[in-house]
């Protein structure tokens, strides 16, 4: 599917409000079994790509290269549209327009960018600081005249709740409305009645972000449609679970010295073989090899 399409479906969904449940991915294998899955959207996790991919903690030590390659790998390997974690566009208004054309040019649908200083934190970890509002107002209004295509949607993230309060951050997150934007997300929002609140107070599409474990409770999908949301994600529950598995098996062979009687489930080495596209390698093995 070209990207232009990618980006239309997703838009579409989200100017409905149509809740659209994204699952995180952070390298191409979990790309690739989200997208055989037939979700409307897939996540780039910030947390998970810099995890997967550079062994680091999600604190602004991923470079826009690092990010936005990673990006064109997993939009390239799948016919889902991908909303990708663009951090805080990193660097200056220069920065978020260069950021802004080259996740576009990826093939990516849609990019979040956050209002945090630099170097940014994880939105769910403590000592974080916003930057000033008039500066990030800024930044949006960048984004949005930076990309091509109307339907490369910029979504306009605040994680001034954690320090500054609910009312700073849903102030926060109209001023960016008003600037442009076309997803709002407040991050780290601590219950079901602040997912409420910011629903009530913004008429906007909004993102619901579903950290397990993370400061945000895990809302019901009928919750969050009833509320309004347009965009629930689920960053970390793909690299959790992957993380558990490989704990369980590793440590299998580490006492045992064997994977025989596997507790852990295994993916069918066939299905594997499938999924990364070793038939379509067959068939031109057969066609063209004597």
């Amino acid at each position: 599917m070209l990207a232009s399409h990618k980006r239309t479906a997703l838009a579409g969904r989200v100017r409905r409000r149509e809740l659209t449940v994204a699952p995180g991915v952070f390298d191409l294998i979990s790309t690739r079994i989200a997208d055989a899955q037939g979700h409307a959207a897939l996540y780039m996790t910030g947390y998970g790509t810099v995890a997967s991919y550079l062994g680091l903690p999600d604190a602004g030590l991923a470079s826009f290269s690092d990010m936005c390659g990673r990006a064109a790998a997993m939009a390239g390997g799948s016919a889902t549209p991908l909303i990708a974690d663009a951090d805080t566009g990193y660097g200056g208004l220069l920065n978020v327009a260069h950021t802004v054309r080259g996740f576009e040019a990826a093939g990516v649908a849609a990019l979040q960018l956050e209002d945090q200083e630099f170097p940014k934190k994880c939105g769910h970890a403590g000592l974080r600081r916003v930057i000033a509002q008039a500066d990030m107002v800024k930044k949006i209004e960048v984004a949005c005249a930076a990309r091509q295509d109307p339907n490369f949607l910029v979504i306009a993230r605040t994680d001034a709740r954690s320090g500054l309060g609910l009312a700073v951050a849903i102030d926060r997150a109209r001023a960016y409305l008003a600037a442009g934007a076309d997803v709002l997300f407040v991050e780290a929002l601590e219950s079901e009645a602040e997912f409420a609140a910011v629903a009530a107070a913004l008429d906007a599409p909004l993102l619901a972000n579903m950290v397990e474990g993370g400061r945000s409770p895990v809302l019901p999908a009928a919750t969050l449609r009833a509320m309004g949301y347009a965009i629930a994600i689920y960053p970390s529950t793909g690299f959790l679970a992957a993380a558990a598995a490989l704990q369980s098996a590793y440590q299998q062979l580490r006492d045992t010295g064997s994977s025989a009687g596997l507790s852990t489930p295994l993916y069918a080495l066939s299905d594997m073989h499938t999924l990364m596209g070793f038939d379509a390698v067959w068939q031109f093995e057969q066609q063209w090899q004597d």
